[in-house]
């Protein structure tokens, strides 16, 4: 989609968010666009889940955050909050990732709050949502769904929900174009409009890297989707050629134990720091001169584009979706088959071998993160508000 010169209305957006206060590049993304639409516009959050006091993401004073279930410790649920949260989601089909945690008293709460909606604008961040408000949002706003994983990271069951309900959608909203042309197959014959609008990178300069530092860094939840243990697998065989070089791992998670084992098998020592959560990942990556991914699928590849923005080349695997799509192989980084540990490793050793190569790719890839600035990517999103608003008048 084109972007357009700025002469939109003054719309109210809502966002609807599992979490607004935790971590997680959902959150992140959906944060980052709402405080950057905040300067022009009416907007607010509704978080089903409020875990902490504060957010761990920043928002934007003039955006409304507005919790469904206060879910922190010490805060007692009501009567009737307490015996709905004993009970499974009716609405929310078993194989959505977060079925166990919407529970009963999250179909109602979701459900009045849809049910109450006064907006021009309602975008829904996942299937859950997306399927829920697609069902119960009021007829005169515009609904606009969400994908952040692709199409084939969803269960058959999920899927036939999405195929009966997402032709209610207004617009449905993919991360890359490699998944947009998947939903268009999909749901061929839907009204539905399906368009690509990748993350962004929040507003401001960023640290920018040396790339002299003997540094490679992943950030992530350490989760079995990250695989983890194959890029600490890849390099085993690129330390004991290079002594000097040391992998910083951001980010915690489940398989947190299981990573630390893994290190200690190839017995690396503190080659491996395990630096845990970081609310400034620019400047994690500013530290190192090479960012690597793993991952088995990736809905889109956030770290890719932070990496950019610090100047930091990147060496993926070539997974769904978004790595191929953000990477320019042999500009601003390198993608191998996915899985391929040994490729993998190779590719890490080219780069560090190679400085002269190292800082033309990372100059690249300072320059392809222009791609992804706010501003840039919230007027593909007020131009598509625009556009369906207008459709919806018409109509």
């Amino acid at each position: 989609m084109t972007s357009t010169p700025l002469e939109t209305p003054h719309m109210k957006i809502t966002f609807l968010l599992g979490s607004a206060y935790g971590m997680g590049g959902t959150i992140r993304a959906t944060i980052t666009l709402a405080n950057h639409l905040a300067m022009r516009h009416e907007v607010e959050i509704i978080t089903l889940h409020r875990r902490r006091t504060d957010p761990f993401f920043p928002i934007d004073e003039r955006v409304g955050v507005r919790t469904l279930m206060d879910v922190r410790k010490g805060v007692r649920p009501g009567r009737l909050d307490a015996r709905l949260g004993r009970h499974n989601s009716r609405l929310v089909p078993r194989g959505e990732r977060m079925w166990s945690e919407i529970t009963l008293r999250g179909d109602y709460r979701v459900w009045r709050a849809l049910h109450g909606l006064e907006t021009d604008v309602l975008v829904t961040t996942r299937p859950a949502f997306n399927l829920l408000a697609a069902r119960f949002a009021p007829r005169d706003v515009v609904v606009v769904g969400q994908e952040h994983l692709h199409l084939d990271a969803h269960r058959a069951g999920l899927k036939e929900h999405m195929r009966r309900w997402y032709p209610r959608l207004d617009a449905l909203v993919t991360l890359t174009e490699a998944d947009r042309r998947a939903y268009t197959g999909f749901l061929e014959g839907a009204p539905t409009r399906l368009e690509s609008i990748p993350n962004a990178l929040p507003a401001g300069a960023k640290p920018v890297s040396g790339l002299d530092a003997p540094v490679i860094a992943a950030a992530g939840r350490m989760a079995k989707v990250k695989h983890y243990e194959r890029l600490i697998d890849a390099f085993a065989k690129v330390a004991a050629t290079h002594p000097d070089w040391t992998l910083r791992l951001y980010g915690t998670g489940p398989e947190l134990a299981r990573l630390r084992g893994v290190a200690a098998f190839h017995h690396l020592g503190d080659r491996v720091a395990f630096m845990g959560r970081t609310g400034d990942i620019h400047a994690a990556f500013a530290e190192a001169s090479i960012v690597a991914l793993s991952s088995s699928f990736e809905g889109f590849g956030m770290t890719i584009i932070e990496a950019f923005a610090s100047g930091v080349p990147v060496v993926s695997f070539d997974c769904p979706q978004g790595p191929r799509e953000i990477i320019s192989h042999g500009r601003d980084g390198l993608l191998v088959p996915a899985g391929d540990t040994d490729a993998l490793a190779d590719a890490l050793g080219e780069l560090i071998d190679d400085p002269a190569r190292r800082h033309a790719m990372g100059a690249a890839a300072h320059q392809a993160a222009a791609r992804y600035d706010i501003a840039t990517v919230a007027r593909q999103w007020e131009t598509l508000f625009t556009d369906l608003i207008a459709a919806r008048a018409r109509s």
